[in-house]
């Protein structure tokens, strides 16, 4: 990770660390990890009470195997047992350019900004819970990871990670397969980007399809939700460098309606492909996406 001096580092607000004792990570399917937390999950191992059988998949272990139950069905199953484990959670964070982006509502404070509190944030709940956790950062630098881990001491290790975390260049996609290798199935993936790049939208949906729980929280500025621009205005893609001249008032109107139609058809592709996802504005209260995700009406199966 790149190594600028950090903006924000307390990357919590006190007033926020103190409402993040109402919220709970959860998953919508049983977490898939073996130890213990405060997780129901079907997980395999001797001695547990026995759930069900399945069949037999590539990567499961021998020793799961009902030998008794393949001498008389000439099929491979194996047996599962439930019990509480922790789940996984990898927080994957967009560094491209594009997210170094603030706006006057609220100066200072980036879409970067924002996505290292809400990692952090997801991060003290996962260390709370007994659950394990990780950081991966994507940008113009490559794709920058630490192992998920739990503990305090792992904690901090990923927070001063963020807090020297900065944005530049594009969406790496060339560069994700060390991604793969990381994320497990059945692990929980929290993706905190602008989602403007459709690569970043394309790997959620990718990650969703190979069994891994995304959810997606989409970073917008103020600016972009409400256009507030008025006379001559130059409006520049940090990313390519293109620039448009234009007339604020007179293409507002024409800018709303695209993006509003763009968000919701964005939120269509995400449902139709099982990923939770919400979005956050800059002038909004920091832990509302999380609420949404994670506050005391949701759960597993929500």
């Amino acid at each position: 990770m790149s190594t600028s001096t950090p903006t924000h580092p307390d990357l919590i607000p006190a007033d926020v660390r103190a409402r993040l004792g109402t919220l709970r990570l959860a998953m919508r399917q049983p977490a898939a990890v073996q130890g213990y937390g405060v997780h129901h999950s079907r997980s395999r191992g001797a001695g547990l009470e026995f759930a069900q059988y399945r069949a037999y998949e590539p990567g499961d272990s021998l020793r799961q195997v009902d030998w008794k139950l393949y001498a008389r069905s000439d099929r491979f199953f194996v047996r599962e047992a439930e019990r509480d484990s922790p789940l996984t959670a990898w927080l994957l964070l967009d560094a491209s350019a594009s997210m170094a982006q603030c706006d006057a509502a609220r100066p200072g404070w980036s879409r970067l900004d924002a996505a290292k509190a809400l990692a952090a944030c997801t991060i003290e709940l996962a260390l709370r819970q007994g659950d394990r956790f990780g950081v991966i950062a994507a940008g113009g630098s490559g794709l920058h990871a630490l192992p998920a881990g739990g503990g305090a001491r792992h904690r901090d290790r990923c927070v001063l990670e963020l807090q020297r975390l900065s944005a530049s260049g594009a969406w790496p996609a060339q560069r994700l397969r060390p991604l793969w290798e990381g994320i497990h199935a059945g692990t929980l993936v929290i993706m905190l980007s602008d989602c403007f790049d459709d690569a970043v939208v394309a790997l959620a949906e990718r990650l969703a399809a190979a069994r891994r729980e995304v959810v997606v929280v989409q970073l917008l500025t103020a600016e972009e939700r409400d256009f507030p621009f008025r006379g001559g205005h130059r409006f520049r893609d940090p990313e390519t460098g293109d620039e448009v001249l234009g007339d604020g008032a007179a293409v507002r109107d024409g800018f709303i309606e695209r993006f509003t139609a763009a968000r919701a058809a964005l939120a269509r592709r995400f449902a139709a492909s099982g990923i939770r996802h919400v979005e956050h504005v800059l002038d909004q209260p920091l832990d509302a996406p999380l609420r949404a995700l994670f506050g005391a009406h949701r759960g597993a199966g929500a």
